[in-house]
Formats: C-alpha cells, sequence, structure tokens
C-alpha cells in the first residue's frame, strides 16, 4: 500500500510539472488556454488585476487540482501493482490506462468543451491540447509506477 501512495504523491507532482510546462505561455497549447481564458484580449493592465484578484484563491484550486492528480496516480499505482502481483507483465498496465483514456478521459474533455462556452476551431485546438496533455500525464505516470512497483 505504501507504494501506491508514494506512486500517487509523485504522480501528482508530475501532473502538475507537465501541467505547468504543457500550459506555459512558451507553448501554443499555453497561448490556446489564454484565449480560452480570454485573456488575449485584456490589456497588461486587465490581466494584472485578474492575476491579483485570483492569487488569494490559488492555493485553493492548485490544492484540489493536486488531490484529483492524486487520485489518477493512485489508480494508476495500484492497478500496476495488482497487474504485477497476479503475475501479469507491467506492460500490460499501458494497454489498460490507454482504455481508460479513450473510454473515460477523452470522453470527459469533450464533454466539458462541447457544453462550455468554447466556440470553433479553439474548441479542437482545446480538445486536442487537453487530450494530449491527460494522456502525455498517463504515460509518465505509468512508467514511474513500473519503476517503482517490481513483481
Amino acid at each position: 500500500m505504501t507504494t501506491i501512495l508514494i506512486v500517487g504523491i509523485i504522480g501528482s507532482i508530475i501532473s502538475a510539472v507537465v501541467g505547468t510546462l504543457w500550459y506555459s505561455n512558451a507553448t501554443p497549447m499555453g497561448k490556446w488556454h489564454m484565449q480560452y481564458l480570454g485573456f488575449d484580449k485584456l490589456s497588461d493592465e486587465e490581466k494584472q488585476k485578474l492575476i491579483a484578484e485570483a492569487k488569494p484563491k490559488m492555493w485553493k484550486a492548485y490544492s484540489a487540482q493536486m488531490f484529483l492528480s492524486f487520485l489518477t496516480a493512485f489508480f494508476i499505482g495500484f492497478v500496476t501493482k495488482y497487474t504485477i502481483q497476479n503475475g501479469g507483465p507491467a506492460n500490460a498496465v499501458y494497454s489498460y490506462v490507454l482504455m481508460i483514456w479513450v473510454a473515460f478521459t477523452v470522453p470527459m474533455i469533450g464533454q466539458n468543451i462541447l457544453w462550455g462556452k468554447t466556440e470553433g476551431s479553439l474548441a479542437w485546438k482545446r480538445f486536442i491540447s487537453d487530450c494530449l496533455s491527460n494522456l502525455l500525464t498517463l504515460l509518465i505516470v505509468t512508467y514511474i509506477a513500473s519503476l517503482i512497483i517490481k513483481g
């Protein structure tokens, strides 16, 4: 159980790092994210005002996101441990993670965009970006879990 918790903690950190890099202003995905939030239409003063207003509440948002990422990584650790423990190869977990991504993550992102406020080509950019960001994070966490959890 301890190794699964360790995978959960490491996975939540990996998720934060991947998300920070993926959605930074230095990437096309970060620029699309800023467009989605409407930041591309704001003046520098308006941006700074919104950032200042959001700062006191950011710890809550980051804490909630870290917890959600922990749950996902914990599940990956659980699946990895019990796959290996029951004689399955560690690489089988990759197929499980890919199936979970296709069956759950992609539809949830799609529903969020479909019923959200994103429109036009930005909706497709956001859909692809968010799906690939999640896939990358899941695969990295799976790789780390397979290194930590050995048969």
